[in-house]
């Protein structure tokens, strides 16, 4: 299922591009920066959420794919996310490998996540929830709505 994917791949990081500006992370750096913080993101080809993942390799989060429709709730069970040779990978059901990601901090709070082999495939994660970022940012077309807005701890 694409949807699933493209969730999983965002929740699970999904960045990395070596730019001017942007320190590439090792999976045990990238572990304390992410592990039990709440992160936004928006990818490459519009999908954007709000997700947490925790030591255990599980993560929870929120997935508007491709930026139109409804927001959908996710949740990925602990062992989901591995590091394997230094590297943060992720065992997802249906998909025949298992991606790993290259991750390169852009900020203080913020990191962009990329599969590894397909840099075009990333996106941008910021600390704080979805609601959070937005009011930053004054985008309101990237705040959630309803029940879903309180879904995310």
């Amino acid at each position: 299922m694409h949807c699933a994917r493209l969730v999983a791949f965002a929740l699970v990081f999904a960045a990395g591009s070596s730019a001017s500006g942007q320190e590439l992370m090792n999976a045990s750096t990238a572990t304390k920066f992410v592990a039990g913080k709440q992160f936004s993101y928006v990818c490459f080809d519009g999908t954007e959420g709000s997700g947490k993942i925790f030591a255990d390799g599980s993560a929870i989060g929120t997935i508007k794919p491709m930026g139109r429709g409804e927001t959908r709730y996710m949740r990925l069970p602990a062992g989901t996310l591995f590091v394997q040779e230094e590297r943060v990978c992720a065992n997802l059901r249906g998909l025949p490998f298992q991606p790993c990601f290259n991750l390169a901090k852009t900020s203080e709070t913020s990191f962009r996540g990329s599969v590894s082999g397909m840099s075009f495939m990333y996106c941008e994660f910021e600390r704080g929830s979805l609601t959070q970022v937005a009011a930053r940012r004054r985008a309101p077309q990237l705040q959630l709505r309803g029940s879903l807005a309180n879904a995310i701890p």
